[in-house]
């Protein structure tokens, strides 16, 4: 399987994916980590890819969603963003609105 192939399939299989610098348990730069606060605050489950540990998938993701940096976020197979996008959409309201548009759970104390 090619690495489109590995992306495409992870995006489409999983509701919520972020691709990310280190695991949402350890993550390895500060962008990711602010993702994984927003994510867990927001008590979505999600996967995290971690793109340090293959230099292809770290080229690939930028290729598929035509985006330079890392973290992405995916929800459900569509392309949300990175980092500030994903705060600011949070400060907003708005991730949680598209979080609860799409069907996924959200913690109530973190409805706007």
């Amino acid at each position: 399987m090619g690495i489109e192939q590995f992306i495409d399939n992870e995006v489409k299989s999983n509701d919520v994916v972020l691709f990310m610098k280190g695991t949402p348990q350890f993550p390895q730069c500060g962008f990711s980590g602010q993702v994984v606060h927003i994510l867990d605050y927001l008590g979505v489950p999600y996967k995290g890819l971690n793109v340090l540990e293959s230099a292809e998938l770290r080229d690939g993701i930028k290729v598929f969603s035509n985006w330079p940096t890392i973290p992405q976020l995916y929800v459900k197979g569509e392309f949300v963003g990175g980092c500030d996008i994903v705060r600011e959409m949070f400060q907003a309201g708005e991730l949680q609105g598209l979080m609860k548009e799409k069907g996924l759970p959200v913690k109530e104390a973190a409805q706007a």
